[in-house]
């Protein structure tokens, strides 16, 4: 046998064991505690079967696909202005926009709160104005503007890497044809950053979904599923339930992710 399949096959143990330990073994468990509620295996229809858990799951999917789609297009806007633009001190600016990587969900929040809460920037700027204090950081909106502001960086590094990898010659020769700007987004830029842009996506999407500080932060008016699994388990003392929702979400996020990863898969294919 060649050393290096004897070496593959060295770290297969600690591999194997590493799955039992952190994803088998959890997973079992949260099976099993979803199961031994006073609804036995009907704990897993709770989800659509209450009507505060499946108008919870509505919103969270609604919540999490619209952050998704305002982070991809601004991700897309900036990725190529970034990437077909030179400009000094522009290394420090992607340095900032990234900053947000290294903030967890609660100072998100707290972000939100300063910009949008009752004593918040934008409240003091309207309320000058004579508008009135806007205040939308305890709400939908404010949960939103905080997913699109921890999405974003994730999601323009992503796509400004796509946008870098595309060649130039090809957007020239579409114009040379006569295409428009509108045109050669649409047929040239977004094909070719297809893949990326579905991953990207698919990653923020199932950010938005399990985010959890951010929503406990802001949590004044908002009911996410990760905020009733958190009441499920920490008031109610629901574990049964909790562990159903936890594999609910759970499972909607994979679904989203393989098929994402199988489209990308299909599209990347087709490009070669």
């Amino acid at each position: 046998m060649p050393s290096a399949d004897r070496l593959a096959r060295l770290f297969l143990l600690p591999l194997g064991l590493f799955v039992l330990a952190f994803f088998l073994l959890p997973m079992a468990r949260l099976v099993a505690v979803a199961g031994s509620g006073p609804n036995g295996l009907g704990e897993y229809l709770v989800l659509v079967t209450s009507p505060r858990h499946f108008s919870t799951l509505i919103a969270t999917l609604v919540l999490s696909a619209t952050a998704t789609l305002a982070t991809l297009a601004i991700g897309v806007v900036v990725a190529l202005f970034l990437g077909r633009t030179r400009f000094p001190g522009q290394n420090i600016l992607i340095a900032m926009l990234t900053l947000p990587l290294a903030f967890p969900g609660v100072v998100v929040g707290f972000m939100i709160i300063l910009l949008a809460g009752r004593q918040g920037l934008i409240g003091g700027w309207t309320q000058a104005l004579g508008m009135g204090r806007l205040v939308f950081a305890y709400s939908m909106a404010g949960l939103f503007a905080g997913y699109v502001y921890f999405s974003l960086p994730r999601v323009m590094v992503t796509l400004l890497a796509a946008v870098e990898k595309l060649d130039p010659a090809l957007e020239e020769a579409a114009r040379s044809l006569g295409a428009s700007r509108v045109q050669v987004l649409r047929d040239v830029i977004l094909p070719g950053i297809a893949p990326s842009l579905m991953a990207s996506g698919a990653i923020a999407f199932a950010t938005a979904m399990g985010a959890f500080g951010t929503a406990f932060t802001l949590a004044t008016r908002i009911d996410v599923l990760a905020m009733t699994i958190y009441t499920e388990f920490t008031l109610n003392a629901n574990i049964a339930s909790a562990a159903a929702l936890s594999i609910a979400l759970g499972l909607i996020t994979w679904v989203v992710l393989a098929a994402t990863r199988n489209l990308a898969g299909d599209r990347v294919a087709a490009a070669g």
